[in-house]
């Protein structure tokens, strides 16, 4: 489905690759003016100058999203930027390597939910305020199918995307009747750094994610960023404090 967002003001965090680049192309394909969040400045850089060599109009401000302090300065730098801002996509986290449980560290612990959980709420906490004054807009934070299941050696992480839902599903309740929606994604594996880190480059771990997934393959961060996409539009207008799921059957099992 087309989508238009001309006139229209996005913010998508962790954006230097992944899910978050290819959001933020295509939210800049459709129109928007797309401000571009990360930590790291190289990819950040890298995903402004792959929207504008299409024409797209897009700025990068380093953030890290668990410091309120570079929340605030992303959604100001939005609206003294562009105007207002009309979308944003809470899309940063981390998913480190495997361990059991009781061998997990506490500031593995503290460093996840510092950005997954910490993180998502400052930028909820900024984004709402922007868009009240905007006259209502949508969020669209990144859960994981995580949120949905159980993850075998990642007590933390789960916590972790269980409390993206649980934050989504509690804002979208008390905003909704102010017109700003807010709604989440919960992807399963999907072909990213993030998975490279987990489980390696090998053929055969490769072959062992595809099979993990009934559908018989990976997530690619287009198959997300298209349902996202939707999510901010008029399309989904009555969808809110929804959890899509975008596992190619992962949590069905």
């Amino acid at each position: 489905m087309a989508h238009d967002f001309t006139g229209k003001v996005a913010l998508v965090t962790g954006a230097g690759g992944g899910i978050g680049r290819a959001t933020a192309e295509a939210l800049a394909a459709a129109g928007a003016s797309v401000v571009v969040g990360d930590v790291s400045a190289k990819g950040g850089e890298e995903t402004v100058a792959l929207i504008a060599a299409k024409g797209g109009k897009a700025s990068f401000v380093r953030c890290d999203v668990s410091q309120e302090a570079d929340v605030a300065a992303i959604v100001d730098h939005a609206v003294s930027t562009y105007g207002q801002l009309d979308i944003a996509v809470n899309n940063a986290g981390v998913d480190p390597e495997v361990a059991p449980a009781a061998q997990w560290k506490l500031e593995d612990f503290d460093r996840i939910h510092a950005i997954n959980t910490r993180g998502v709420f400052l930028c909820m906490k900024a984004e709402i305020a922007a868009m009240q004054k905007a006259g209502g807009g949508a969020i669209i934070n990144v859960g994981s199918f995580a949120s949905v299941s159980g993850v075998v050696n990642k007590p933390a992480y789960t916590a972790s995307k269980h409390a993206v839902l649980g934050l989504t599903r509690a804002a979208a309740l008390q905003y909704g009747r102010e017109g700003i929606r807010i709604n989440a994604v919960c992807p399963g594996g999907v072909k990213t750094a993030i998975l490279v880190d987990n489980v390696g480059t090998s053929a055969e771990a490769e072959a062992a994610v595809a099979a993990a997934h009934p559908i018989g393959r990976a997530g690619e961060s287009q198959d997300i960023a298209e349902a996202i996409l939707w999510l901010a539009s008029p399309a989904s207008g009555f969808v809110l404090g929804h959890g899509l799921v975008i596992d190619g059957g992962l949590s069905a099992q």
